[in-house]
């Protein structure tokens, strides 16, 4: 009887206590469908049993080194993630897809940014390499080793229109995400590497501080407070409910009401809309209704107070007159 192939004789041993076909299964439930060859070396399967398993179409080749486990109808994450494998040890996604998996922007390419301390060339992979990759720059998102937001927006100013950019940093500040200093952090960190996008993000931040559109409802009614607080005016009521609506700040005695244009209170049409029906509606009812944007609130602040103290007074002259 002839000895088995060595082949053969890896199969009838279990890896790690399992068989070698369960190992590949649970590394591909937690990666999107996807495996490298060096993590199943890590888990004890052979070089033999990857060939077995490439050449029985079990292990579909991706990249050199990273399979589809099974087929290659990927989602776009098993997609990253394999572009990242196959980058080697250390690499993160990067740019513009780190951008669309942290929900800054649309995912619109059919390629994958990706960066590393490395030089390489991959099919389908634009690879930007580093001398260093700082700790304080790499996250996981989803199970997706991947640049930080703050990271992620420098490195988008290099490689995106400013309009993009711009947008890219109002929806972070959207979502609660916008750390200024973390991105000071990151431009002082990789000075002298980063082109045009220090330069463009500085500008993007400087504009977008300028125009401040974005920040969020009770941010915007607590900078209101505090500035109605350092003018010496009387504290309004927050958030009551007058005539049957919700107005964000009021002073019924006076039948003044405060509206805070935010981002929240109009990101959508129908809400523009019911916000002015609203204002007409108290209107209607006798009171006077100022609105007020966060360039208002923030960057013209004297004037914004003068405005509600010259309304203060005048309706409190109506009504003793």
């Amino acid at each position: 009887m002839p000895e088995p192939l060595q082949s053969d004789v890896a199969e009838q041993h279990p890896v790690d206590g399992a068989h070698p076909d369960r190992v590949i299964a649970a590394l591909a439930a937690r990666q999107y469908g996807v495996v490298a060859r060096r993590q199943l070396l890590d888990a004890g399967m052979t070089h033999a049993m990857v060939r077995s398993r490439v050449g029985s179409r079990r292990l579909l080749v991706l990249h050199r080194g990273v399979y589809a486990v099974g087929h290659c109808r990927l989602r776009r994450d098993g997609h990253w993630l394999a572009a990242v494998l196959a980058a080697g040890p250390g690499a993160v996604l990067s740019h513009r897809e780190a951008a669309a998996l942290h929900a800054l922007r649309p995912a619109e390419r059919p390629s994958v940014d990706v960066t590393v301390a490395a030089r390489r060339r991959l099919t389908g992979v634009q690879v930007h390499p580093v001398e260093r990759l700082s700790p304080e720059d790499v996250t996981t998102v989803d199970g997706i080793p991947v640049t930080t937001v703050a990271r992620t927006l420098v490195d988008l100013a290099a490689t995106v229109p400013p309009w993009a950019l711009r947008k890219a940093l109002e929806e972070a500040e959207r979502s609660h995400r916008l750390d200024v200093r973390a991105i000071e952090a990151v431009l002082a960190r990789i000075r002298g590497r980063n082109g045009t996008g220090h330069a463009r993000i500085q500008t993007a931040l400087a504009e977008l501080a300028r125009t401040g559109t974005t920040v969020t409802r009770s941010r915007l009614e607590d900078r209101f407070l505090t500035l109605l607080a350092a003018h010496g005016l009387p504290r309004p009521s927050a958030n009551v409910w007058t005539q049957g609506m919700e107005v964000d700040a009021a002073w019924p005695a006076a039948r003044l009401a405060v509206e805070l244009d935010g981002w929240d209170s109009h990101k959508t049409r129908d809400a523009f809309q019911r916000d002015r029906t609203r204002s007409n509606d108290l209107q209607t009812e006798g009171w006077t209704v100022l609105r007020f944007t966060h360039a208002d609130v923030v960057h013209r602040p004297d004037e914004t107070a003068a405005r509600v103290g010259r309304m203060l007074r005048r309706q409190a002259a109506t009504a003793t007159g």
